[in-house]
């Protein structure tokens, strides 16, 4: 082995080592200096562009389903309008917030500039409507009946026009078959909100902000069923607004359709027939204040009797939905909002509240049987009943002797219910209760489902309301304080009034008792709560919670989840009370107080049983009901300040029957023209296109009135009749 000597090497090696250091310090200087560069020099630079850098949202709004009646045909679909819109965001970009722009604008689509205006404000606290309620971020609607000159004018003239836009859009339809207007039931669509946004993110159903919304009716109840799955396509831009990239594409669900129980032909029937008879009544004369009935609101309820279903439901004042497709006017909000409106928004079917009257009878004669009262006993009808030193008189001052509470029913005797509601009152204790009352009248009342919601496919239903003793004492509670500031003692009625309810305002006076077993006082009802009722004697007592949804279908018809009826309870009575009460019913129809307006009927056919109801209101004039109901249906309709209950209500009723059952005003049936001599059961079968065979709804035609010597007023022979309550 050769020993070379290490210094021989050393220098050749150094130098090595030296050239690959300054190699490596020369690269890590280099990446050093660029490194410097990008983050210092320029860093605030590349910041910015990189932020610049994102992905882009192109949403497809999804087709809202249909919602159909009974039969498929469209209530609610949507149509292709051109629609001119607004980009707040563009507009702001200009020196007068866009103010030129949109005066030009007003001028192309014949509007004020102040009505464009306000279509494009944003809603807040001190905004009143019109104004924007959505996402300031979206297109505002301004108009979506723009013509095709009106849309060309626009494109043509962009550079005078920035951020509008014109372009062929789907928007909701009211379809009005036959004139079913339906609106209270339908609801209609408005922009959702920020503040929606926010709260749905982590629902499974998330709104997007070119998202219309249900604000009431089925609109509301299904519109995340209708609403479907807006499409949406992720771009990544940069900057200067240039596409670097696709992320991801969403492809649009179209809505599922909502099938209801509704028959077009049956609510245009509906509508109509309630319609003309508050006009009727306007005719008439209030004997009391010798003015004619102002009959200024009504509703009417047809329903399925063994389902619950809702056949048709009717609302007056109404409106045309249409009014806020492509967002409302001023002028129609405030004919819709206004203190002279009489509030057309409202659902009176649902939300109008009135003492029934009469039609409650129903449930004192239940509570005086489930008190021990015999049904076919003897009980006074004398033509008034004094409490103290008050006198509570029968309608027209009419007695009728010794009868039963079936015959009470018939001829609708107050001073029967007065005097059991007297006794029962005395036997709890009076003003001083006893621990153990039973209070069956009261107790009765809630068992029937009063005082709370019936649970109604619908939004904002209101509960009514039963002035039991919790009741008064909670109401005393709430107002004790203004009672004993407002009243007097020898001071005016109303002061008198305010002094007696701040020191006995929670005690159940006798007056008080009496006074509700007729249906009146602080008692409140709604349409439909009379309608559920009436329906579950019709059936043999079961209460079901009334439907108007019948099916959810999706767009394609394969996908269908029907709705099926649900109860919520019995009525408390057995079989025997339940027969005993249909069969005075009927003899309403045929010998008591309705049986003038149902002259005719072919009772053998067809039994109707009925019941007449007038409430009295504090300062208005008297309140008609009438409640009614067939082996397949039951219709409830009641008019404010309308008269009598079959004075005023009792013709439209009979008429919305003869149209179902295909009647004339003689009482000879011809099925080929009843609308729905049976419910029907099946649901419309939707295309896999998503077309539907629907009939078309020709517009109602009501029979002219028979002559006056013609018309059959009077029941079988030997029977005599009454036009009262």
């Amino acid at each position: 082995m050769s020993n070379i000597p290490e210094t021989g090497r050393t220098p050749r090696v150094q130098i090595r080592l030296i050239v690959i250091q300054v190699l490596v310090f020369s690269l890590l200087l280099t990446l050093g200096g660029r490194l410097w560069y990008l983050q210092i020099r320029n860093g605030q630079e590349y910041t910015d562009e990189a932020k610049n850098n994102h992905v882009q949202q192109v949403v497809d709004p999804a087709v809202r389903g249909s919602i159909l009646d009974t039969r498929g045909v469209a209530l609610a679909d949507n149509e292709t309008r051109l629609v001119v819109s607004a980009s707040r965001t563009e507009l702001m970009k200009t020196k007068d917030d866009g103010k030129a722009v949109l005066t030009r604008l007003a001028d192309v689509l014949d509007m004020k500039p102040k009505d464009v205006m306000y279509k494009v404000r944003l809603c807040d606290a001190k905004t009143p409507q019109p104004c924007w309620n959505g996402s300031p971020y979206q297109p505002i609607p301004v108009t979506d009946e723009a013509t095709t000159q009106q849309a060309l004018q626009i494109r043509e003239r962009a550079e005078d026009f920035p951020g509008i836009t014109a372009e062929p859009t789907a928007v909701r339809r009211y379809a009005a078959p036959g004139l079913a207007n339906t609106a209270q039931v339908l609801g209609y669509l408005s922009p959702v909100t920020d503040e929606e946004i926010t709260k749905a993110l982590d629902t499974d159903s998330p709104y997007l902000r070119s998202d219309q919304v249900g604000r009431s009716g089925l609109e509301r109840t299904y519109d995340k069923e209708l609403r479907g799955k807006a499409g949406v396509t992720r771009y990544e831009v940069d900057n200067l607004g240039r596409v670097i990239g696709q992320a991801q594409n969403d492809e649009a669900q179209p809505g599922a359709n909502v099938v209801t129980s509704i028959d077009a032909r049956v609510q245009a029937v509906t509508e109509y027939e309630l319609n003309e008879a508050m006009k009727a009544a306007r005719k008439e004369m209030d004997r009391n204040t010798n003015e004619r009935y102002k009959a200024d609101s009504g509703a009417a309820v047809v329903m399925e009797a063994k389902t619950g279903r809702v056949v048709a439901m009717a609302s007056q004042p109404t409106y045309d939905p249409n009014a806020w497709v492509g967002g409302i006017s001023a002028k129609e909000y405030a004919r819709l909002t206004g203190k002279k409106s009489n509030f057309p928004l409202l659902n009176r079917a649902i939300q109008g509240q009135a003492a029934p009257g009469s039609i409650f009878k129903v449930i004192s004669s239940t509570a005086a049987v489930n008190a021990g009262y015999k049904f076919n006993g003897n009980y006074p009808c004398p033509s008034s009943y004094n409490v103290g030193s008050q006198v509570f008189k029968n309608f027209e001052s009419k007695g009728y002797g010794s009868i039963t509470l079936g015959k009470a029913l018939e001829v609708s005797c107050d001073t029967v219910f007065y005097g059991l509601a007297h006794k029962e009152w005395q036997k709890d204790g009076g003003t001083k209760p006893k621990k153990n009352a039973k209070n069956w009248f009261y107790k009765t009342a809630h068992q029937f489902g009063l005082g709370k919601e019936t649970g109604i496919d619908l939004p904002n239903e209101v509960a009514g309301r039963v002035p039991d003793r919790e009741w008064k004492q909670n109401f005393w509670e709430a107002n004790k304080d203004g009672w004993c500031k407002q009243g007097k003692k020898g001071g005016t009625y109303v002061q008198q009034l305010a002094y007696e309810g701040c020191l006995e305002g929670n005690l159940m006076r006798a007056g008080d008792s009496v006074n509700y077993s007729i249906g009146q006082g602080d008692t409140l009802v709604t349409p439909i709560q009379m309608a559920t009722i009436y329906s579950a004697i019709a059936n043999g007592g079961t209460l079901y919670d009334p439907t108007v949804g019948k099916a959810v279908i999706s767009a394609d018809g394969k996908q269908v989840k029907e709705i099926a009826p649900k109860s919520h309870g019995k009525l408390p009575f057995n079989q025997k009370t339940r027969d005993q009460i249909d069969e005075a019913l009927a003899g309403v129809a045929t010998r008591g107080s309705a049986a003038w307006r149902f002259g005719g009927w072919p009772q053998d056919k067809i039994p109707m049983h009925a019941k007449t109801g007038t409430a009295e209101v504090y300062g208005k004039q008297t309140t008609s009901w009438f409640a009614s109901y067939t082996k397949d249906y039951t219709i409830v309709m009641t008019i404010a300040q309308g008269g009598t209950g079959s004075g005023a209500s009792g013709p439209a009723v009979r008429k919305i029957y003869e149209s179902m059952y295909g009647l004339n005003a003689k009482g000879d049936q011809d099925v080929k023209k009843a609308l729905m001599p049976q419910p029907r059961v099946a649901l419309p079968k939707i295309q896999p296109d998503g077309s539907i065979d629907a009939p078309k709804v020709r517009p109602y035609e009501p029979e002219r009135e028979l002559p006056p010597d013609q018309q059959v007023l009077a029941g079988p022979p030997g029977t005599t009749t009454t036009r009262r309550d």
